[in-house]
């Protein structure tokens, strides 16, 4: 029986390992993680809204009902293309094919000053870490009795204009207008700051202009500080250094202006592509090894002109092309290259507010929001999920109220020692 590896369960992996269910081929996922993360509602984790077992689901319970999946919870360390294995902590694992995808990392473009004092979001505790800081400010303004220094605490910094900028930026303006501002009444006369950077001249690039547009005004009227054309240069634990010069006094610096991919991809000797990409053939095979699949974030494929974005859509239809195309191989039958088929984007800003693209037409308000509720609820995985997510969704929305409002790590009210 022939073994097909696959590494990473985000939505490129589990695509590929679902192609490949019950079609007689021993099917082995491999991830460090013994979950799937649904990474699009990351920041309604670190914004009080979601608690964070909503939005991740366990392996094991899945693929116990894909006949010929296993699952084995593992950190690979390398691939070994001319021997075909894999190696991981103390083993090796060995396969007829692979398929790489192990997805992206945060990309601080070198700046190490930045990387050590700003927050991201890629994983789930990620969420949390950024949940506690954001919570924990608030509990140390209320005691500061520095105006200067209560300010500053108050001051959240988001650098990148992209969907994950604009969704946290829009959440959290709204935590603080409509949660946190009744749950302080000491910090009443003193508004938070939420500062959205972004280096381009305009959020939203891959948008069309006319929802670039109304993105910005909405954030705007929802109290959001948004600067163009600036950049960030670095960071310290309660200041941003800006490109210009500008210091702004900040206790809280989140990062999502960009992504690289996963260290793996280091250990394939194969040139890269920007951000550290594999470039792939059109059919998603690695050059010389028609065996190895590369999925996702790593791959590097251009499609128009253009390299394919490192967006979870691509991820999906890469992932669930590459479990056919392997089968197809199996059975010595032709398969067609890769072909993306776009059916839009999307993001949300705030309450009742998102902006969408679909089949080249462009939607904005309360329907775009209406939609992109139903299918960040339609790609969740289980019921159980699904179910919180809505309930969650439901009470804020009619009473104005989020109820994980926990901080869990310890030492913000001060220690006796």
């Amino acid at each position: 029986m022939k073994r097909v590896v696959i590494v990473g369960v985000g939505f490129g992996g589990l695509r590929a390992a679902m192609a490949l269910a019950g079609k007689g081929m021993e099917v082995v996922l491999l991830d460090r993680q013994n979950y799937h993360l649904f990474q699009p509602l990351l920041y309604q984790v670190a914004t009080a809204s979601l608690e964070q077992e909503s939005i991740a689901y366990p392996i094991r319970a899945m693929v116990r009902r894909w006949e010929g999946v296993n699952f084995r919870l593992a950190e690979v360390c390398g691939v070994d293309l001319e021997n075909r294995r894999l190696s991981i902590p103390g083993d090796f694992i060995e396969y007829d094919y692979l398929v790489l995808a192990a997805g992206s990392i945060t990309n601080f473009f070198g700046m190490e000053s930045v990387e050590r004092n700003a927050y991201d979001l890629k994983k789930l505790d990620h969420a949390v870490d950024l949940r506690n800081q954001v919570l924990g400010s608030f509990e140390r303004a209320a005691r500061e009795s520095d105006p200067a220094r209560r300010r500053a605490l108050l001051t959240f910094v988001i650098v990148g204009g992209g969907p994950t900028g604009v969704e946290f930026a829009g959440a959290l303006a709204e935590l603080d207008r409509f949660v946190l501002t009744k749950d302080y009444p000491e910090l009443q006369a003193i508004a938070p700051r939420v500062i959205l950077v972004e280096a381009m001249d305009r959020l939203l690039a891959a948008f069309p202009a006319e929802l670039q547009e109304y993105t910005l005004e909405k954030l705007k009227r929802m109290g959001v500080e948004v600067m163009l054309n600036t950049r960030v240069s670095g960071a310290e634990p309660e200041r941003v250094f800006l490109h210009d010069g500008t210091v702004i006094p900040a206790h809280t610096l989140f990062w999502s202006a960009g992504v690289r991919v996963a260290p793996l991809a280091d250990s394939i000797p194969v040139p890269k592509k920007s951000a550290g990409r594999i470039p792939v053939e059109p059919d998603l095979s690695l050059a010389g090894h028609p065996e190895v699949f590369v999925v996702g974030d790593l791959a590097y494929l251009e499609q128009d002109g253009k390299p394919l974005p490192m967006v979870a859509s691509v991820a999906m239809q890469e992932g669930d092309y590459a479990g056919k195309a392997i089968l197809a191989r199996y059975l010595d039958k032709q398969f067609p290259p890769f072909r993306f088929h776009d059916k839009g984007s999307m993001a949300t800003i705030g309450r009742s507010a998102a902006v969408a693209t679909a089949y080249g037409k462009n939607y904005s308000g309360f329907l775009a929001w209406l939609v992109w509720l139903g299918l960040h609820l339609y790609y969740l995985i289980g019921f159980r999920n699904r179910l919180l997510v809505l309930l969650n969704w439901s009470y804020y929305y009619i009473l104005y109220e989020r109820q994980i409002r926990l901080i869990t790590r310890e030492g913000e009210g001060g220690s006796c020692e």
